[in-house]
Protein backbone atom coordinates (compact mmCIF):
# COMPACT_ATOMS: atom_id res chain seq x y z
CA UNK A 1 0.00 0.00 0.00
CA UNK A 2 1.34 3.38 -1.09
CA UNK A 3 1.62 5.87 1.50
CA UNK A 4 -1.50 7.88 -0.23
CA UNK A 5 -3.71 4.84 -0.01
CA UNK A 6 -2.46 4.69 3.78
CA UNK A 7 -3.31 8.63 4.62
CA UNK A 8 -6.31 8.09 2.68
CA UNK A 9 -7.46 5.23 4.53
CA UNK A 10 -6.85 7.40 7.38
CA UNK A 11 -8.99 9.67 6.33
CA UNK A 12 -11.93 7.74 5.89
CA UNK A 13 -11.34 6.35 9.51
CA UNK A 14 -11.83 9.38 11.13
CA UNK A 15 -14.14 10.72 9.18
CA UNK A 16 -15.75 7.86 9.71
CA UNK A 17 -15.30 7.90 12.96
CA UNK A 18 -16.56 11.74 13.77
CA UNK A 19 -19.71 10.94 11.79
CA UNK A 20 -20.50 7.94 14.34
CA UNK A 21 -19.57 10.32 17.22
CA UNK A 22 -21.31 13.70 15.93
CA UNK A 23 -24.38 11.98 15.23
CA UNK A 24 -24.86 10.11 18.69
CA UNK A 25 -23.27 12.50 20.67
CA UNK A 26 -23.35 15.92 19.21
CA UNK A 27 -20.41 18.23 18.42
CA UNK A 28 -19.50 19.70 21.68
CA UNK A 29 -19.82 15.84 23.30
CA UNK A 30 -17.47 14.62 21.24
CA UNK A 31 -13.68 14.56 21.85
CA UNK A 32 -11.00 14.81 19.14
CA UNK A 33 -9.30 11.84 21.97
CA UNK A 34 -12.76 9.96 21.19
CA UNK A 35 -12.59 10.04 17.51
CA UNK A 36 -9.11 9.12 16.95
CA UNK A 37 -10.06 6.05 19.16
CA UNK A 38 -13.07 5.14 17.53
CA UNK A 39 -10.89 5.40 14.42
CA UNK A 40 -7.91 3.41 15.70
CA UNK A 41 -5.71 6.41 15.48
CA UNK A 42 -3.55 8.26 17.55
CA UNK A 43 -4.62 11.92 18.21
CA UNK A 44 -1.88 13.39 16.36
CA UNK A 45 -3.11 11.05 13.37
CA UNK A 46 -6.43 13.21 13.99
CA UNK A 47 -4.60 16.35 14.06
CA UNK A 48 -2.43 15.72 10.84
CA UNK A 49 -5.55 15.29 8.78
CA UNK A 50 -7.60 17.79 10.11
CA UNK A 51 -6.54 20.87 12.15
CA UNK A 52 -9.30 21.19 14.48
CA UNK A 53 -12.42 19.22 15.29
CA UNK A 54 -14.95 21.86 13.29
CA UNK A 55 -13.06 21.11 9.88
CA UNK A 56 -14.35 17.18 10.46
CA UNK A 57 -17.48 18.70 10.90
CA UNK A 58 -17.91 20.82 8.30
CA UNK A 59 -16.09 18.31 5.64
CA UNK A 60 -18.45 15.72 7.02
CA UNK A 61 -21.64 18.41 5.66
CA UNK A 62 -20.14 18.68 2.53
CA UNK A 63 -19.60 15.30 1.85
CA UNK A 64 -23.55 15.03 2.72
CA UNK A 65 -24.06 18.15 -0.25
CA UNK A 66 -21.86 16.37 -2.51
CA UNK A 67 -24.17 13.11 -1.91
CA UNK A 68 -27.63 14.96 -2.53
CA UNK A 69 -26.58 16.31 -5.72
CA UNK A 70 -25.36 12.86 -7.11
CA UNK A 71 -27.69 11.63 -9.55
CA UNK A 72 -27.63 8.08 -8.11
CA UNK A 73 -29.04 9.34 -4.58
CA UNK A 74 -32.57 6.90 -4.15
CA UNK A 75 -34.82 10.31 -4.25
CA UNK A 76 -33.12 12.27 -7.51
CA UNK A 77 -33.05 9.33 -9.44
CA UNK A 78 -36.91 9.12 -8.77
CA UNK A 79 -37.28 12.53 -9.72
CA UNK A 80 -35.52 11.90 -12.51
CA UNK A 81 -37.74 9.03 -13.57
CA UNK A 82 -40.51 11.45 -12.92
CA UNK A 83 -42.24 10.65 -9.68
CA UNK A 84 -42.77 13.91 -9.45
CA UNK A 85 -45.52 14.58 -10.33
CA UNK A 86 -46.94 11.21 -11.82
CA UNK A 87 -46.08 9.03 -8.46
CA UNK A 88 -45.98 10.48 -5.49
CA UNK A 89 -46.13 7.21 -3.43
CA UNK A 90 -42.81 6.23 -5.36
CA UNK A 91 -40.71 9.44 -4.58
CA UNK A 92 -42.04 9.06 -1.02
CA UNK A 93 -40.49 5.41 -0.73
CA UNK A 94 -37.14 7.11 -2.59
CA UNK A 95 -37.55 9.54 0.17
CA UNK A 96 -37.46 7.17 2.84
CA UNK A 97 -34.45 4.82 1.20
CA UNK A 98 -32.70 7.97 1.09
CA UNK A 99 -33.53 9.00 4.82
CA UNK A 100 -32.24 5.61 5.84
CA UNK A 101 -29.24 5.87 3.93
CA UNK A 102 -28.20 8.71 5.25
CA UNK A 103 -29.43 8.76 9.05
CA UNK A 104 -25.98 9.70 10.75
CA UNK A 105 -25.73 12.78 8.13
CA UNK A 106 -29.54 14.11 8.29
CA UNK A 107 -28.38 14.33 12.35
CA UNK A 108 -25.69 16.40 11.54
CA UNK A 109 -28.32 19.14 10.64
CA UNK A 110 -30.22 19.28 14.33
CA UNK A 111 -26.60 19.31 15.88
CA UNK A 112 -25.93 22.28 13.83
CA UNK A 113 -29.42 23.94 14.34
CA UNK A 114 -28.86 23.24 17.94
CA UNK A 115 -25.43 23.81 18.58
CA UNK A 116 -24.09 26.51 15.72
CA UNK A 117 -27.47 27.83 15.37
CA UNK A 118 -27.77 26.54 11.96
CA UNK A 119 -24.53 28.66 10.63
CA UNK A 120 -23.11 25.87 8.84
CA UNK A 121 -26.62 24.53 7.11
CA UNK A 122 -27.60 28.05 6.16
CA UNK A 123 -25.82 28.63 2.87
CA UNK A 124 -27.38 25.17 2.14
CA UNK A 125 -30.97 25.62 2.58
CA UNK A 126 -30.46 29.38 0.86
CA UNK A 127 -29.55 27.49 -2.69
CA UNK A 128 -31.88 25.52 -1.94
CA UNK A 129 -34.62 27.05 -4.72
CA UNK A 130 -31.73 27.85 -6.88
CA UNK A 131 -31.17 24.08 -7.26
CA UNK A 132 -34.52 22.85 -8.02
CA UNK A 133 -35.49 25.39 -10.17
CA UNK A 134 -32.10 24.01 -12.26
CA UNK A 135 -33.51 20.80 -11.95
CA UNK A 136 -36.96 21.55 -13.20
CA UNK A 137 -35.62 23.47 -16.38
CA UNK A 138 -33.40 20.12 -17.17
CA UNK A 139 -36.28 17.78 -16.57
CA UNK A 140 -39.29 19.60 -18.05
CA UNK A 141 -37.44 22.81 -20.14
CA UNK A 142 -40.08 25.90 -20.58
CA UNK A 143 -43.68 25.57 -18.87
CA UNK A 144 -43.69 21.77 -20.06
CA UNK A 145 -44.71 20.88 -15.90
CA UNK A 146 -46.73 24.00 -15.57
CA UNK A 147 -49.05 23.18 -17.88
CA UNK A 148 -49.78 20.26 -15.75
CA UNK A 149 -50.28 21.98 -12.58
CA UNK A 150 -53.71 24.09 -11.17
CA UNK A 151 -53.57 27.24 -12.58
CA UNK A 152 -51.48 29.76 -10.21
CA UNK A 153 -49.17 26.90 -9.08
CA UNK A 154 -45.81 27.36 -9.97
CA UNK A 155 -43.85 23.89 -10.24
CA UNK A 156 -40.98 24.84 -8.09
CA UNK A 157 -43.02 25.58 -5.03
CA UNK A 158 -44.98 22.63 -5.94
CA UNK A 159 -41.93 20.60 -5.73
CA UNK A 160 -40.14 22.06 -3.12
CA UNK A 161 -43.35 21.41 -0.72
CA UNK A 162 -43.80 17.58 -1.66
CA UNK A 163 -39.93 16.88 -1.14
CA UNK A 164 -39.67 18.87 2.22
CA UNK A 165 -42.72 16.88 3.55
CA UNK A 166 -42.46 13.76 2.29
CA UNK A 167 -38.36 13.28 3.34
CA UNK A 168 -39.54 15.33 6.89
CA UNK A 169 -41.75 12.67 7.35
CA UNK A 170 -39.53 9.79 6.89
CA UNK A 171 -36.51 11.97 9.57
CA UNK A 172 -39.00 11.98 12.42
CA UNK A 173 -39.92 8.28 11.69
CA UNK A 174 -36.53 7.04 11.74
CA UNK A 175 -34.14 9.79 13.88
CA UNK A 176 -36.98 10.72 15.73
CA UNK A 177 -38.44 6.99 16.54
CA UNK A 178 -41.82 7.82 15.94
CA UNK A 179 -43.62 5.54 13.40
CA UNK A 180 -46.80 6.13 12.47
CA UNK A 181 -46.97 9.59 13.48
CA UNK A 182 -49.89 10.56 12.18
CA UNK A 183 -52.28 8.03 13.55
CA UNK A 184 -51.88 6.10 10.38
CA UNK A 185 -49.59 2.80 9.33
CA UNK A 186 -47.01 4.50 6.86
CA UNK A 187 -48.20 2.98 3.31
CA UNK A 188 -51.99 4.59 4.36
CA UNK A 189 -50.58 7.99 5.22
CA UNK A 190 -48.23 8.17 2.60
CA UNK A 191 -51.37 7.35 -0.01
CA UNK A 192 -53.18 10.03 1.95
CA UNK A 193 -50.56 12.43 1.57
CA UNK A 194 -50.01 11.54 -2.06
CA UNK A 195 -53.65 12.59 -2.83
CA UNK A 196 -53.46 15.70 -1.00
CA UNK A 197 -50.08 16.99 -2.53
CA UNK A 198 -51.62 15.67 -5.83
CA UNK A 199 -55.24 16.79 -6.08
CA UNK A 200 -56.03 18.85 -3.10
CA UNK A 201 -57.38 18.26 0.13
CA UNK A 202 -60.60 20.67 -0.91
CA UNK A 203 -63.79 19.42 -2.41
CA UNK A 204 -64.41 21.01 -6.10
CA UNK A 205 -67.47 23.47 -6.26
CA UNK A 206 -69.01 21.09 -8.43
CA UNK A 207 -68.76 18.03 -6.08
CA UNK A 208 -69.80 20.98 -2.86
CA UNK A 209 -72.80 21.73 -5.02
CA UNK A 210 -73.84 18.20 -5.85
CA UNK A 211 -73.41 17.37 -2.12
CA UNK A 212 -75.85 20.30 -1.25
CA UNK A 213 -78.19 19.57 -3.93
CA UNK A 214 -78.51 15.62 -2.59
CA UNK A 215 -78.69 17.23 1.05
Amino acid sequence: MTQGEKSERSQTAILQAALHLFSRQGYRGTSIREIATEAGLSTGNVYHHFPDKETLFTTLLSQYWEDIDDPELPFNKALAAGAFPDDLEALARAAEETIRGHRPYVALIYVDVVEFEGNHIRKFYSEMSGRFARFLESRYPGDALKDRLAPGFEPRTALMMASRILLHYFSVEILFGVPDQFGLPTSVALREMAGILGRGMLLPESAKAGKRRRA
